[in-house]
């Protein structure tokens, strides 16, 4: 099978979330499966440092009145071809961000679905998040090509229909009111990336006002769970961490701890019981909710706080202004840094995360895979991955609580700094944990029976789709001719002639 990637993001080259780590690594696994499997990004101005990329193009084009050209290099960690579309609205040093941010992707999508058309013609584009939203629109009519797209976050749906139609084609009528609704109705599959959140973003609660188009589409919408790297993120062989250990080698784990706090600025004792936070710093992620319960439960315990990330600014300076209150105890690293969070998840106690709502959630596995116990909500990925810990019945891997209230969480971090006072029940459930595979395998099946959907769905729907198009395209040229045709000039008045009275003879 011939597959696209079109996306973004990708780890290690770019990544802002989660959407990075599911391209970065989930091609490479397909590929090893047999696949002809390729990639296509923007050329973003920080990648001549990172890749060796040729001066001379592979193919360049015109859309939207700019000329944009794809280079071709090879993707890093797995060795597939990976095409980057260059345009100087891209030669930046973030991947996101700006005013014109709406149209720099809109671009790219509509460059990328250019190129595919001319150039490289996949079995199925695998497109992601609304940056990537009207490629399955343009290629509706493009037979022998499927589209599957993939919502990793909901909540970003990129420009109206309005803004749309003001920067670039669209096809008329154009089904859904923004970028990502035009997506969920054009695309042969859809996704989101955990079986939770799929269903969760059919309610008024999930939905961010897509919820009726997806209930609508729900028997082309799936949940499939993201994965994570087993071989990258392996604590028995990251040179990230201080001492490398294993499940059967916990007694090797507490020197990552010790090393961690002397390195964040935290009081260099065994005993505390340390909760570590590797998050971006926005209202999703529960920082809301975590701001007012860290500083109680540092009053109520011996525990220290370590985070990392960032984010709102309002967000960044209230957990700053924490650490004056509690030297020693807590700590916060503003920044973007994998080999500190690797660390973190190597050397922490226990890993939080109280997010409002979560597709999938890659930390937690992370955290998981490291022997950190995670304390999460229950929504989205995190239900999927994250179980109740039951000391009775010695079954579960985290602590978890579910209404988005101070009180339940405050109440799932005591139960989980009660819990660590019993260290061999602890261990035991660090080791369920640890013991979890999260590894791409699994997910890549269900990926390639989604890709197989798309390619029937295609077939099935392709004549139909051509036969509307066709339709509207005559109802438009007989509507363009009546209007060319001018309109008979009418006399103006009529009258009529008098009726006829017959002639009756005299007698």
């Amino acid at each position: 099978m011939k597959i696209l990637f079109v996306a973004t993001e990708a780890a290690p080259l770019a990544k802002v979330g989660g959407m990075g780590d599911v391209v970065g690594t989930l091609p490479g696994i397909l590929k090893a499966l047999g696949h002809d499997v390729r990639m296509l990004m923007p050329y973003y101005g920080f990648l001549n440092q990172k890749l060796t990329i040729p001066a001379i193009p592979l193919w360049s084009g015109s859309v939207m009145y700019n000329e944009v050209e794809v280079y071709e290099t090879t993707f890093p960690t797995a060795a597939i071809p990976l095409y980057l579309l260059g345009h100087w609205s891209f030669a930046t040093d973030e991947v996101y961000g700006g005013e014109g941010e709406d149209w720099r992707f809109t671009l790219f999508a509509n460059g990328s679905t250019e190129f595919i058309k001319d150039h490289w013609k996949p079995d199925v584009v695998h497109c992601h998040d609304w940056h990537t939203g009207m490629i399955p629109v343009w290629l509706a009519l493009e037979p022998g090509v499927a589209t599957v797209f993939t919502i990793h976050n909901l909540a970003y749906q990129g420009p109206w229909q309005g803004r749309l139609r003001q920067i670039t084609w669209c096809p008329d009528p154009l089904k859904g009111h923004n970028t990502l609704a035009a997506a969920l109705w054009a695309a042969d599959q859809v996704n989101a990336v955990s079986p939770t959140y799929a269903q969760q973003i059919q309610t008024l609660e999930y939905g961010e006002d897509v919820e009726d188009i997806l209930t609508e589409i729900a028997p082309k919408l799936h949940g499939i769970l993201n994965g994570i790297d087993m071989d990258s993120y392996n604590p028995a062989t990251d040179g990230a961490l201080v001492q490398p250990f294993s499940a059967d080698t916990l007694d090797r784990r507490p020197a990552n701890k010790l090393a961690l706090q002397q390195e964040v600025g935290l009081d260099n004792e065994a005993a505390p019981f340390l909760v570590g936070v590797v998050s971006r710093l926005v209202e999703q992620k529960g920082i809301d909710l975590m701001l007012p319960v860290l500083s109680r439960f540092l009053d109520a315990t011996d525990a220290q706080i370590l985070v990392l990330g960032t984010g709102d600014k309002a967000y960044e300076a209230a957990l700053w202004d924490m650490t004056m209150d509690y030297p020693g105890r807590m700590a916060v690293k503003l920044l973007y840094n994998d080999s500190l969070s690797r660390r973190i998840y190597g050397g922490t106690d226990a890993f939080l995360m109280p997010s409002r709502f979560e597709p999938c959630g890659i930390s937690q596995m992370l955290a998981l895979r490291y022997g950190s116990v995670p304390i999460v909500r229950q929504t989205g990925g995190l239900t999927d991955t994250v179980f109740d810990h039951d000391p009775i019945a010695g079954t579960g891997n985290g602590y978890c609580f579910s209404p988005y209230d101070p009180c339940d969480l405050m109440g799932c971090l005591m139960r989980a700094w009660e819990g660590y006072k019993y260290q061999p029940q602890w261990q035991a459930l660090q080791k369920r944990g640890m013991a979890v595979d999260f590894s791409w395998h699994l997910s890549a099946q269900d990926y390639l029976k989604l890709y197989d959907r798309a390619i029937q769905h295609k077939k099935t729907t392709f004549s139909q789709r051509l036969a509307q198009a066709q339709a509207l395209a005559a109802a438009d040229s007989a509507a363009a001719a009546a209007a060319a045709t001018p309109n008979p000039v009418a006399p103006a008045s009529v009258t009529a002639p008098p009726p006829t009275i017959p002639t009756i003879p005299k007698p």
